[in-house]
């Protein structure tokens, strides 16, 4: 008879938590849906469209030749970059503040994140932007759309 009012109670309990286990899913899953629809690339947030100035550094010798997250392997010589925040494949405008001068890059790994806007380019493009001895340069970011990087990767 104990062991009977035993596993009734155990049941009941397993039950009150499977009913009360999808409300408390319920705000976290509200804010992840909000979070991906503002970051997409071909949002037309005003936000997106001008860029974001931020931080840009590059990586570091000893990445030559490892796996990216995209799978593909860091190549220096490359123009890719690493972005916590933008889909892999995404080609972005980077543009040095200081010297005005830009590069396209493909986003094909991914870097921690920090709290304002950060870019982790290949040396190749580091180059271009003219920071390659620095280590560190303040740019602006700008996410291009799939028609408008097709357009300037073509004219070029």
């Amino acid at each position: 008879m104990a062991s009977m009012q035993k596993e009734n109670r155990l049941a009941l309990f397993l039950a009150l938590c499977l009913l009360l286990l999808p409300l408390h899913t319920l705000p976290l899953q509200a804010e992840e849906t909000a979070t991906q629809k503002s970051t997409e690339v071909g949002t037309p947030a005003a936000a997106t469209m001008a860029g974001e100035e931020g931080i840009a550094s590059y990586y570091a010798k000893r990445y030559n030749g490892r796996k990216t997250h995209s799978g593909a392997r860091y190549r220096p010589e490359g123009l890719t970059a690493a972005s916590p925040d933008l889909p892999l494949g995404c080609r972005v405008r980077v543009i040095n503040l200081e010297s005005g001068e830009e590069v396209l890059v493909t986003i094909n790994d991914r870097c921690r994140r920090k709290k304002t806007p950060f870019i982790d380019l290949s040396r190749a493009a580091a180059k271009k932007l003219g920071f390659l001895g620095n280590g560190t340069a303040r740019v602006r970011i700008i996410p291009l759309d799939d028609d408008e990087s097709l357009r300037l990767s073509c004219s070029k």
